[in-house]
């Protein structure tokens, strides 16, 4: 299966391709989609929709898996990474046929057991999971690197 983990936000947006099933897998490419906080909103839009659809264009992932919002005291933020998340949805839904989505602490509870982890222990867990793949420098590519494996790891059915 080839999967595709997204990790929605507004400014920066992680991005990871894997190929394989719980016994082997690949990392393809994760990274960073970074979206200029300065443009105006439409061309916001416009720019998460094209660079999510020339990736999965590239890609062509069997599954996205896209992790749910986790809502903060700040309504301001979750307003516009549900924004987000909308135009991923619809861009991938264009993609792929199944789109599956995980709670952050379901991502955590299928990486390294714990729906309370930290950040360095899921990094630890992916390093270990996928031995010898370069790992990406920032938190959003690893989270979606974290996802894509959730959905190898618990996969949703339709």
């Amino acid at each position: 299966m080839k999967i595709v983990g997204i990790d929605p936000g507004t400014n920066r947006i992680g991005y990871a391709s894997l190929v394989g099933d719980r016994h082997r897998i690949t990392l393809i490419r994760a990274a960073t989609i970074t979206i200029p906080s300065g443009k105006p909103p439409i061309e916001r839009v416009r720019a998460i929709a094209d660079a999510l659809t020339e990736r999965l264009r590239a890609d062509r992932p069997d599954v996205v898996a896209v992790e749910k919002i986790f809502f903060s005291n700040n309504a301001k933020t979750a307003i516009a990474v549900a924004e987000a998340r909308g135009i991923i949805l619809l861009t991938a839904s264009r993609a792929v046929r199944s789109i599956w989505e995980y709670a952050p602490n379901e991502v955590k509870i299928a990486i390294t057991g714990s729906g309370n982890a930290a950040k360095s222990q899921v990094r630890r867990m992916i390093e270990l999971t996928l031995p010898g793949a370069r790992m990406p420098r920032g938190d959003d590519a690893i989270d979606a690197i974290a996802i894509a494996l959730t959905g190898i790891f618990a996969p949703r059915r339709p």
